[in-house]
């Protein structure tokens, strides 16, 4: 069985993925699928824990982790749809011009 120590390097590189992702993506979609892989990293560290401590608090805070993320995909989604029917792209670099 592998220890808590092989589960929190795995999601060190998970989380180090999804900060990649995040600050070099161009794509809206792929720049929300890296939240998420971050956020998955965190559920594991707290699986980890709980594992490791023997209680449940780990298990609660995942819970609301994948609330959060549901949230988060379905309001960023909305806001996707919205960018590409008035602009036509989801490029980060064309929302970086709306800002300027």
């Amino acid at each position: 069985m592998p220890t808590s120590e092989s589960y929190l390097i795995l999601a060190t590189i998970m989380f180090g993925c999804g900060v990649f992702g995040v600050l070099f993506r161009k794509n809206l979609i792929l720049v929300m699928m890296s939240i998420e892989l971050m956020l998955n990293a965190v559920n594991l560290v707290f699986v980890s824990a709980t594992q490791t401590l023997g209680n449940v608090d780990g298990q609660v805070m995942v819970f609301f982790v994948i609330t959060v993320a549901a949230c988060e995909a379905a309001v960023g989604l909305a806001m996707v749809i919205a960018l590409y029917r008035k602009y036509g792209t989801i490029d980060t670099d064309f929302l970086r011009v709306l800002r300027g």
